[in-house]
């Protein structure tokens, strides 16, 4: 046996472990991922139009399991309260408690504590024709729910009547919508909230989303390169004896 092949068939046993290192990684990482995933986020089916063009009726989302405590403005929450009806819903936090929420300035904007609030996540026909409501205190420890479709969007501006002036517990938040996963051609995170960034306490730090997307993508790249490199290393060594003899 020549030195050639020999050092050939030496490379072809290091590159076998690496291969199988690699797999054996990209195992981890993929099902790991899968398994963050699982354990952090939990999918809803949205009910109704009311936050289009943000989610639309039928979108299937990806809400990160969350204590209503850590909620902040401009998340977009899913939450359950009886006095709203059975089912779970979907909205976006305006307000928290110690809050002073009113609509609209002169230019038809959302204000909070006074200062104007920019959404350009807002459904077009919302802007400038919100339904006006005189400035509300949100109580403690509540929030203060509106759609983004503000002209369709039944939210806390129908609850003002009620003893908590429309605002819901932070207890009823069961997760916060990160992103769409269905239908594909608007899959993606949510946009920013950018209005809500100035007001104390800003807006929340964006989910582990894109690191779980990360190491799920990861582990499939090193699982198939480790896969693929048995057949490549055998032919190529093959090669080399054939060249050999």
């Amino acid at each position: 046996m020549s030195e050639a092949v020999r050092s050939g068939e030496g490379r072809g046993r290091l590159g076998g472990v690496l291969s199988g290192a690699a797999v054996a990684l990209g195992c981890v990482l993929f099902l790991g991922g899968f398994i963050w995933g699982a354990v952090l986020y939990q999918p809803y089916t949205v009910p109704t139009d009311s936050m289009h063009p943000t989610v639309k009726a039928g979108d299937r989302v990806l809400a990160e399991r969350t204590d209503g405590d850590t909620v902040r403005r401009g998340d977009v929450v899913v939450f359950q309260d009886a006095v709203w009806g059975a089912s779970p819903m979907v909205k976006r936090v305006v307000g928290v408690g110690g809050d002073k929420v009113a609509c609209c300035d002169k230019d038809g904007r959302l204000t909070v504590n006074g200062k104007s609030v920019d959404e350009p996540y807002l459904r077009s026909t919302s802007k400038g024709g919100q339904r006006a409501f005189e400035p509300t205190a949100i109580p403690r420890d509540k929030l203060f729910l509106l759609g983004d479709n503000r002209l369709e969007s039944l939210d806390s501006r129908v609850h003002l009547e009620d003893g908590d002036k429309g605002a819901v517990p932070r207890s009823a938040v069961k997760a916060r919508v990160d992103a769409v996963a269905w239908p594909i051609n608007g899959f993606g995170t949510l946009p920013e909230p950018p209005g809500f960034a100035a007001l104390p306490g800003g807006t929340s730090e964006p989910g582990p989303l894109r690191l779980i997307e990360t190491a799920i993508l990861a582990g499939a790249v090193l699982i198939l390169g480790g896969a693929a490199y048995g057949p490549i290393a055998r032919r190529m060594s093959s090669s080399a004896r054939d060249r050999a003899g």
